[in-house]
């Protein structure tokens, strides 16, 4: 079996049992994953969602949702954190127009992808259609097929819409059935009245809506960018890839894509626990365990952007550390 075999190379190489730490079971994930005892990553990519939300008519966000395609725009540009990180550390960035309110020029270098112009108040009504969500999922399926035709087998995704940390609590509180109070934080920066007043906006929105199956949790809670991520997340799986998880909104993602597809976490590494008040606890709810701990609650996938190199030193040292044999070196069990 693959891994035991990993985990026999993993222990005899030139050092004492274990002491590489999660290098080692990041190693062991990755050569499992890959069926091989000399795995590597190809083509790293990480490829960011973007959509708006209805729910902002509720002032649950400081900020207008005119940002999130202002902020597509400084991506493009390549003036954002995600921009920065992917360059210096060779990682290809894709941004994609899932559903954002406004019209991207047609020769802008994103993925034209929109499935409609936000989504609807989910004080109102659920925020998707089981046909938007489908359709969103299937083009997020499609996204990833099309990284993999490029050579990617290594993947992560971010996201950008103002107001999506407020969809990310309710489908936290939702799946997990935690306390919706312990699911919603600041996000972009909703602190004390701010705070309180978003929460009860959320509280009525729960309250509302009573989805069962997991198309109309996402369909009734979810976001365009969130539902394409979604079907991303399925298809990585799909097709035995290296998924890295960033923060907060992205796990919450997963949840959702876990109640497609039960094994789903067996591909992911969890690039960090971010500053946003529901991750840690959504993290322990997935039995995760993160790399880094930075303070960070930026999103855009900057996490699993700035974990990439620690990855890399996990199949680094796999595939080019000698062992006891090579090295001529006395067992130190």
């Amino acid at each position: 079996m693959i891994t035991q075999k990993l985990q026999h190379k993993i222990d005899f190489k030139t050092k004492p049992l274990g002491s590489l730490g999660q290098l080692e079971t990041i190693a062991l994930q990755i050569g499992t994953i890959q069926n091989s005892l000399t795995p590597q990553l190809t083509n790293p990519t990480i490829i960011v969602f973007a959509g708006d939300h209805g729910i902002t008519d509720e002032g649950v966000s400081p900020f207008p949702k005119d940002v999130t395609w202002q902020m597509v725009m400084n991506f493009v540009q390549g003036g954002a954190a995600i921009n920065t990180f992917c360059k210096q550390n060779n990682i290809y960035l894709k941004v994609v127009d899932a559903g954002v309110d406004y019209n991207f020029a047609a020769e802008l270098p994103i993925i034209h992808a929109k499935i409609a112009y936000g989504t609807q108040n989910i004080l109102k009504a659920p925020a998707l259609t089981i046909d938007q969500s489908e359709k969103a999922m299937s083009q997020g399926a499609l996204i990833v097929q099309n990284a993999v035709r490029e050579g990617c087998n290594c993947i992560g995704f971010g996201e950008m819409g103002i107001g999506n940390t407020s969809i990310a609590s309710m489908l936290m509180h939702i799946i997990t059935k935690i306390p919706l109070e312990n699911c919603v934080g600041a996000g972009t920066g909703m602190v004390g009245d701010k705070l309180i007043h978003k929460l009860t906006v959320l509280q009525k929105a729960v309250n509302l809506h009573n989805p069962s199956l997991p198309i109309e949790i996402l369909s009734t809670f979810g976001g365009l960018e969130i539902a394409m991520m979604c079907g991303a997340y399925i298809e990585a799986y799909k097709q035995n890839m290296v998924i890295l998880v960033d923060g907060f909104i992205t796990t919450a993602t997963l949840l959702v894509a876990q109640l497609f597809e039960p094994n789903i976490t067996n591909n992911c590494i969890f690039s960090h626990v971010s500053n946003e008040q529901g991750h840690a606890q959504l993290l322990n709810f997935l039995q995760a365990k993160p790399l880094l701990s930075l303070g960070l609650r930026l999103g855009e996938g900057t996490g699993a952007a700035i974990a990439y190199p620690i990855i890399q030193s996990a199949i680094t040292f796999l595939n080019n550390m000698s062992s006891f044999d090579d090295a001529n070196v006395s067992n130190l069990e």
